[in-house]
């Protein structure tokens, strides 16, 4: 195969509809825009939910609940088992050591302990929040949870 033996895929090149052309054209007159109005009109193009100036829907439905801006941030959370693998016995543990662990990416808004995993190490924690249950098996191994 030469480069001049290249063609395209049959059905890849269509011909351009020649718009407004005449009648023999088959889009001839109102070039396929129906009879005025405002969409007939040059530049036309009406943001997405106008109803001609008829209220718009989004503005007809009532408005449901509240944001509550007083509302608690998320605080990032951490289980007991990621811990186990990040720290070494009797290790301290607070905000910033587990931003430097990869655990966490922001501690900005807190940090919260639960209970999930494994842990057999002691270790001393000290997070904005812990459940009962995560603050149990680290005093029962010996380690202390601090809320700060």
């Amino acid at each position: 195969m030469k480069l001049h033996e290249l063609n395209a895929v049959p059905g890849a090149n269509k011909p351009v509809k020649r718009i407004g052309r005449g009648p023999g054209s088959g889009q001839g007159k109102t070039a396929g825009k129906g009879h005025k109005g405002q969409k007939a009109r040059a530049g036309r193009g009406m943001r997405p939910g106008f109803e001609g100036g008829q209220m718009p829907l989004q503005r007809r439905v009532p408005k449901r609940g509240f944001n509550n801006i007083f509302a608690a941030p998320d605080m990032a959370i951490v289980n007991l088992g990621d811990l186990e693998e990040r720290f070494e016995a009797g290790a301290a543990v607070d905000a910033q050591a587990l931003v430097d662990a990869g655990l966490v990416k922001d501690a900005g808004n807190g940090v919260k302990i639960l209970a999930g995993g494994e842990l057999t190490k002691a270790l001393n924690v000290k997070a904005n929040a812990f459940s009962a249950s995560a603050k149990e098996k680290l005093e029962s191994l010996g380690g202390t949870a601090e809320t700060v």
